[in-house]
């Protein structure tokens, strides 16, 4: 591959009459050429779309909610009717670090937060500050019960005792980590694809 593709394809006649003949031949259907972009970079962007699922959540707790008012029973304990939601997901790689934090409120209001790191960062090490910036915010905002939710199979595991922790590093983040979940009287922790 060559820094400059479309040299390379301009001065070839063969390559140069191909495209010309698709050029014609697609030129009636008004199609935009965008060019793809690196997915890392789309990694922030991306994460809202990867919990869609809490929507279709939504939908089926709305329905079990207006069922159990025509059967005049509860479809939910009450302990899950004031749980908050907590999704983060963090990215790294050689242009820089950055973190998602989406909290869902009980009554489905969505509060989203995006984090630009100034530093040089794992991925593991974003993961982790992705989460602690999420527990930080829920502490300010006085949360009491809250599911959290992470892509990381590592971060979540070791949170929540499955996995031990040997890296120095990671030593420290899971001490804070424990140490701001304390915070929180109630709290689930659990990775999702």
């Amino acid at each position: 591959m060559t820094d400059f593709p479309l040299r390379s394809i301009l001065h070839s006649p063969d390559a140069s009459q191909r495209l010309m003949k698709w050029a014609i031949e697609l030129s009636q259907y008004d199609l935009l050429y965008r060019p793809k972009t690196a997915i890392k970079a789309q990694a922030l962007a991306d994460f809202v779309a990867e919990f869609t699922p809490f929507a279709e959540e939504e939908k089926l707790v709305s329905k079990k909610k207006e069922s159990s008012r025509a059967d005049k029973t509860s479809a939910e304990p009450d302990q899950s009717r004031d749980m908050w939601q907590l999704s983060v997901d963090g990215s790294s790689n050689q242009k820089g670090a950055g973190a998602g934090v989406v909290i869902v409120t009980p009554d489905g209001t969505l509060l989203e937060q995006a984090i630009t790191l100034g530093f040089t960062a794992s991925n593991n090490e974003v993961e982790y500050e992705a989460l602690l910036a999420g527990l930080r915010l829920a502490k300010e905002l006085s949360i009491k019960k809250l599911a959290i939710y992470s892509d990381s199979q590592l971060i979540t595991s070791q949170a929540s005792g499955e996995y031990m922790v040997k890296h120095p590093r990671m030593i420290l983040y899971l001490d804070k980590v424990q140490e701001l979940l304390k915070a929180f009287p109630t709290f689930t922790i659990q990775q999702v694809p």
